[in-house]
């Protein structure tokens, strides 16, 4: 239910984009001798084919990220955000999707198992953090809710009930009925289309275009936007407890970074133990790690050691791992496991 969540807080921009900027061009009276099927043909042939580059250029990458051997781990972030940026321009030359593509390659390329991966994402989130702080001074320009008047704010909030209580769950039954999904979770992902920025951002697209009523429709989708934030984000964790679909405890994984040593064709992977990991109190004999791979050294406190088999490991331990590279998957899934479930966790490797 998370991932699907995820999945679509991402992906649903890209026919944002293209639905808003046809919407624009249509109230301007461009491309009014265009059929509805032909638009409607035109946004999914864009949408499938930006998708399409994004599964070319990640699945490229990830070869040519894995094949060549970067003198620096820092060149490898540089790497991965360089083939994302590639989607989205290679995209865009060829008229299609540049944000479905930089989505659909980024994804791929943050679970291709690249080397220096935990730099990589660090990287990436910082970037996504500059993103959002630019993305939100731009709001703060443009928003004025002193120019807001009382009917657009009803407007706004009749608009945002509708879509809130009849058209998203709608949709979201539409889209996972298909797949037997409990309907406990159909109407915890119904309540959980959080607005954020975007769509304000998007309603800046027709003001700039200079739409008939882009100003009203800026400030309705603007009052929309806080009023329901400010409803949905505070009872989001109140209603996945209702539904049963969380206790209200986080999921703890295990934070994990590898580099190559190219000599022995082997890898060093580094497991940080983060609070409430299953980790705590596990020996090194019960990781039952497979044939050639070995904890090799463990920082407590920042005090290295070497450590034995009927050591145990801690909360807030740094492990030092090496393995085969054939290994580094198995090795991964193992920690993984225990860390959720315990030391009985993935017993075989079923």
């Amino acid at each position: 239910m998370r991932a699907v969540i995820e999945a679509e807080s991402g992906f649903n921009d890209a026919p944002i984009v293209l639905l808003v900027a046809t919407a624009t061009a249509l109230s301007l009276g461009q491309g009014a001798e265009s059929s509805p099927l032909m638009i409607t043909g035109l946004i999914v042939l864009e949408l499938a084919g930006g998708a399409a580059v994004g599964v070319a250029v990640g699945w490229i990458g990830i070869r040519l990220l894995r094949a060549i051997k970067l003198p620096a781990s820092g060149l490898y972030v540089l790497a991965a955000m360089g083939w994302a940026v590639l989607a989205y321009g290679l995209a865009a030359f060829l008229h299609l999707s540049g944000f479905a593509a930089v989505y659909v390659a980024a994804v791929i390329l943050g679970n291709g198992e690249l080397p220096h991966r935990h730099a990589t994402r660090s990287f990436a989130e910082g970037v996504g953090w500059i993103a959002q702080i630019g993305l939100f001074v731009m709001l703060g320009m443009l928003a004025d809710p002193t120019t807001i008047t009382v009917p657009e704010v009803v407007a706004g909030v009749l608009v945002g009930a509708f879509l809130t209580f009849v058209a998203r769950p709608l949709a979201v039954v539409a889209c996972v009925a298909w797949f037997k999904v409990p309907w406990r979770e159909q109407a915890f992902i119904s309540w959980a289309g959080l607005r954020g920025a975007v769509p304000i951002i998007m309603a800046t697209v027709p003001l700039a275009a200079g739409a008939p009523a882009a100003h009203e429709l800026f400030n309705l989708v603007f009052a929309f936007v806080v009023v329901f934030t400010l409803v949905q984000s505070p009872t989001l964790p109140w209603v996945a407890r209702v539904l049963g679909v969380s206790t209200g405890e986080n999921a703890t994984d295990v934070d994990i970074e590898f580099a190559p040593l190219d000599t022995i064709k082997a890898d060093m992977m580094q497991v940080h133990v983060p609070e409430g990991s299953r980790l705590h109190g596990v020996s090194v004999r019960e990781l039952r790690l497979p044939r050639n791979s070995v904890v090799s050294l463990i920082v407590r406190q920042d005090e290295p050691f070497t450590p034995k088999p009927d050591d145990l490991i801690k909360v807030g331990d740094d492990l030092l791992v090496v393995t085969q590279g054939a290994d580094r998957r198995k090795v991964e899934r193992r920690f993984i496991s225990i860390s959720r479930g315990g030391r009985l966790a993935r017993w075989t490797d079923d």
